[in-house]
């Protein structure tokens, strides 16, 4: 009898797990909301208007076409470690091996009306709401005359936040041509708590960073709380509240609840934790990856919630559950930091490849080298092929 291998959740650390066990001829079976894989870290260029939605998603089954592999659409709702199986919306779904590579769902750190009252970039679908919002805006500003409705408040100065506000100052300046107002009237902003944005990168490209987005016509408020939200109005610790047609919320993530609420050993933010081998540490035959993991890495700091990392995490859980089944040792998870990159716009940004600083044009061409050994790395030169015309600008 072969070992049932169910795979939920198709990110980045779930389709790389994916792929090292059809490379081995593994039989499993994924079980996703969507029938598509979309590109996380390039959601901010969807919903800053640069490409349309649907150009930054790969189906899963082009990229997953062995016969041993099988995919199901479904929304999983729990996961039952007893029975064990996990339970979605159309089905259960039995397990000998379990991969959780789920993803995350926004933290608003208990912000009152913070989330019923922003928007959040987290699919496509909200990229795809955010950039529909924002247009309605403009369309609500000729019909009243209201500049509320050309103010855009972004909230939170870490990568996903940035990389946003950079694609909106090269999206905004259209949408004012388009529907003819004058560029001086919008109102570009980005709320940040803590005393400065993109901590992710050293001090000298943070000060780059912050004189190109100010050149471009961007508003950085940092050391600056949001305390509440209301409909239209972000009320900040210390000043006048910001009343805006467009609040964006990237400020923060937690792991999915279904981790916690299944009885794993979760961190705060909970995350379940797992060993060097990516074993949970409360079932041997349970593996976690991407921002389901609460991973440390060998001088014991938590593993950054990265997509290079989810990346690296997916391919030793694929190889660790196919070792694990027969009987061979399994390796630990050794990570190779390529450094960070923050897009600043579609040619533009600042971040470090390597260890080498790089800024301007030089450092968004490297962003776009991510991609396409993204591409390659998840379906070869077939899928470069098909997607470098619509994703990677090359």
């Amino acid at each position: 009898m072969s070992n049932r291998i169910l795979i939920i959740g198709a990110g980045y650390a779930g389709m790389l797990a994916a792929t090292r066990l059809e490379r081995v001829s593994e039989p499993f079976t994924m079980v996703n909301k969507d029938p598509y894989h979309y590109f996380t870290t390039l959601l901010h260029e969807a919903a800053g208007g640069r490409g349309e939605p649907t150009h930054y998603t790969v189906q899963i089954k082009d990229v997953l076409r062995k016969p041993t592999s099988e995919v199901i659409v479904d929304e999983v709702t729990k996961i039952d470690r007893e029975r064990r199986v996990v339970v979605g919306k159309s089905g259960e779904y039995s397990f000998d091996y379990l991969i959780i590579t789920l993803g995350w769902v926004p933290e608003y750190f208990g912000i009152e009306g913070l989330k019923e009252n922003s928007l959040v970039l987290r699919n496509v679908d909200t990229a795809a709401h955010i950039r529909n919002h924002i247009e309605q805006q403009f369309q609500a500003y000729l019909s009243d005359g209201d500049e509320t409705h050309l103010r855009i408040v972004v909230g939170g100065g870490g990568l996903t936040g940035i990389e946003l506000l950079g694609e909106l100052l090269d999206w905004v300046p259209k949408l004012c041509v388009k529907y003819g107002v004058n560029p001086s009237l919008v109102d570009l902003q980005n709320v940040e708590a803590m005393p400065n944005i993109l901590p992710q990168v050293s001090a000298t490209l943070r000060e780059v960073a912050v004189q190109t987005l100010t050149e471009r016509g961007a508003t950085l408020r940092t050391n600056t709380k949001i305390v509440k939200a209301e409909p239209g109005v972000l009320h900040v610790d210390g000043a006048e509240p910001i009343r805006a047609g467009t609040i964006i919320w990237t400020g923060g993530v937690r792991a999915n609840p279904l981790l916690a609420e299944a009885g794993f050993t979760v961190d705060r933010r909970g995350k379940a934790k797992v060993n060097a081998y990516l074993q949970s540490v409360d079932d041997e035959r349970i593996f976690i990856g991407g921002d389901s993991a609460w991973c440390e890495d060998a001088e014991g700091k938590p593993v950054p919630p990265t997509a290079q990392a989810a990346m690296q995490m997916g391919k030793v859980i694929g190889d660790n559950v196919s070792s694990h089944i027969h009987g061979q040792p399994m390796r630990m998870l050794t990570l190779k930091n390529k450094g960070t990159l923050a897009s600043l716009g579609p040619e533009v940004g600042v971040g470090d490849a390597f260890g080498i600083p790089v800024k301007g044009v030089a450092a968004g061409l490297a962003k776009e080298a991510t991609k396409v050994e993204y591409l390659w790395e998840l379906g070869g030169l077939r899928l470069v092929a098909d997607k470098t015309g619509e994703v990677v600008h090359i």
